[in-house]
């Protein structure tokens, strides 16, 4: 059952006006699926009936539900090998000797969905770090979606999402099988802070960053709202710390502050010396 183009465009306003996630004219078709989704779990006959009784109560509930159902959560454990290995390699080190006398580091995955990134972050410093295991760690990973947010702080995990990018020895030494399902170790998961933020709304108080972590979400906005985002990231962000956006994304001609660094073919992000 498709939607027409009235209902596709009131969609798509109420999804930038909330989120300021820019739906393309040419995902029109996703919209149509992820709404007879939605529509069966809410009980509806079709997505027309679902549209019928959003326009007819504006601000309700169901609005946030269709909004949450128009993000895309895409993500996997270990997304991006380069990135892990710039970690691994150079920043990481790089960090733990510039706060050595601290002993404390703080991370931000924005936009972390379904928490594949800040779990695996911490499995790989559990590897590759143990001198820093009697560190303050701490870890907040933020979403706009309260939905998927749940997913992650219950930090549970289906086969084909294990699947994707989860050694086999990590999943031995990290997850236990629960029925059909994984979950992660109590301890790992303790670790992470879930929550909810949309990062073009005003911003909680946060901490001071070591590093955040922005990556494919970018994508999804106009450039005035990456010029915006970017502003506020740097305010966060301490003057010696890094930032890693998607493969896909970039600062340059959005926030000159920040300049890139190219390691093994990947490229993160410092504040310009002031």
């Amino acid at each position: 059952m498709s939607i027409n183009n009235s209902d596709f465009d009131y969609v798509r306003t109420l999804v930038q006006r909330h989120s300021a996630v820019v739906l393309e004219p040419d995902k029109q078709y996703m919209v149509e699926l992820r709404l007879m989704t939605l529509a069966q779990k809410e009980g509806f006959t079709s997505p027309q009936e679902l549209l019928n009784r959003l326009r007819a109560q504006p601000h309700s509930p169901l609005d946030r539900k269709v909004i949450d159902s128009m993000m895309t959560n895409e993500t996997m454990f270990f997304r991006d090998t380069g990135f892990f290995e710039v970690l691994k390699k150079a920043v990481i080190p790089q960090l733990i000797a510039k706060r050595a006398g601290e002993k404390r580091l703080t991370f931000w995955c924005a936009a972390c969905s379904s928490g594949q990134e800040p779990y695996s972050i911490i499995m790989m410093l559990h590897e590759h770090f143990p001198e820093i295991r009697d560190w303050t760690l701490r870890f907040i990973a933020s979403d706009i979606s309260s939905e998927i947010l749940q997913r992650a702080r219950e930090g549970l995990f289906n086969q084909l999402e294990i699947n994707r990018g989860l050694p086999v020895q990590l999943l031995l030494k990290y997850f236990r099988k629960v029925g059909s399902a994984w979950s992660i170790r109590a301890d790992i998961q303790k670790m992470v802070e879930f929550r909810e933020l949309n990062l073009t709304k005003p911003w909680p108080l946060l901490p001071e960053m070591d590093i955040i972590f922005l990556r494919n979400v970018l994508i999804y906005f106009e450039v005035e709202t990456k010029k915006q985002v970017l502003g506020r990231t740097k305010r966060l962000l301490r003057p010696d710390g890094y930032l890693f956006v998607g493969g896909a994304e970039t600062t340059i001609n959005l926030e000159a502050s920040f300049h890139p660094v190219l390691f093994d073919k990947t490229v993160y992000y410092r504040l310009q010396p002031q």
